[in-house]
């Protein structure tokens, strides 16, 4: 390969440079002016932490934050399950597992908007009363797609002679699962349910349309919503800061899992 001239090695830095600007300047500025002392969203006055201890003495925020955490974790964990014994059938049966794994990944590609509206419908045609629970369900319904592709992936490089060995040494099939299977699966297992939880927490549209009314069922984000029609403060600049903190600690950990997902 012909070695680039500076030219063009200078080039194509600035125009990294402005990509990861462009993609994280907004980021930075939203994180310094949640530390801006005066009320004002954009002009800065100075450094101060009190827009974090306002944060923890609004009651709507902590009540949403409560829901988040509820539909979060309860979402994740039947997501994780369902999307991990789903993506074991479609592997160890692939020839009838291929005809519904369109249908599986379907809520990965369909937009969120058609998504929620399909939702909203499916419960209102049942009589459902909107709640958290309803949250819960929606999430889990795209949740499940993420969870089992990540848990397939390691699958695709998983050596089944294990298995069959487990089972010619008499061990049952739920045995096999405990103590062979799942352990050599479970940082995938791990990895699909920091990722269901991350878009769990940051899940905005799908929410919106399956929530009740009033504060029993308002999350973070519908919050965030709430709150940003009256204008930008710093108070709701240190509540994004808190949940992109979240968020990307999630991921981080998903990634650093996943490193040993694909290696067999």
């Amino acid at each position: 390969m012909a070695e680039r001239s500076p030219a063009t090695r200078r080039g194509l830095a600035t125009l990294l440079a402005f990509v990861l600007a462009f993609l994280y300047l907004p980021i930075g500025i939203l994180v310094a002016l949640s530390f801006n002392a005066g009320g004002m969203p954009t002009a800065w006055t100075g450094f101060s932490a009190k827009w974090y201890g306002a944060l923890l003495s609004n009651r709507d925020i902590l009540s949403a934050a409560g829901n988040t955490l509820v539909v979060g974790v309860i979402s994740t964990l039947i997501a994780t399950i369902l999307g991990t014994l789903l993506a074991l059938g479609i592997e160890t049966r692939r020839r009838k597992g291929r005809a519904i794994e369109a249908l599986v990944f379907a809520p990965m590609i369909i937009p969120d908007i058609v998504l929620a509206i399909a939702l909203l419908s499916f419960f209102s045609l049942l009589n459902v009363p909107m709640g958290l629970h309803t949250i819960i369900a929606s999430h889990v319904v795209f949740n499940l797609a993420f969870v089992s592709a990540v848990v397939r992936a390691r699958l695709k490089t998983f050596d089944w002679s294990v298995t069959e060995a487990s089972a010619d040494l008499g061990a049952s099939a739920l045995t096999t699962f405990r103590r062979v299977t799942l352990p050599l699966i479970l940082p995938a297992v791990i990895a699909g349910a920091l990722l269901a939880f991350t878009l769990s927490v940051d899940e905005f549209i799908i929410a919106f349309f399956t929530a009740g009314a009033g504060r029993a069922s308002t999350t973070l984000p519908m919050q965030i919503f709430a709150m940003i029609r009256f204008g930008v403060t710093p108070e709701i600049n240190a509540l994004a800061t808190l949940v992109m903190l979240v968020s990307v600690t999630a991921l981080t950990l998903a990634q650093r899992l996943n490193r040993g997902v694909i290696a067999p």
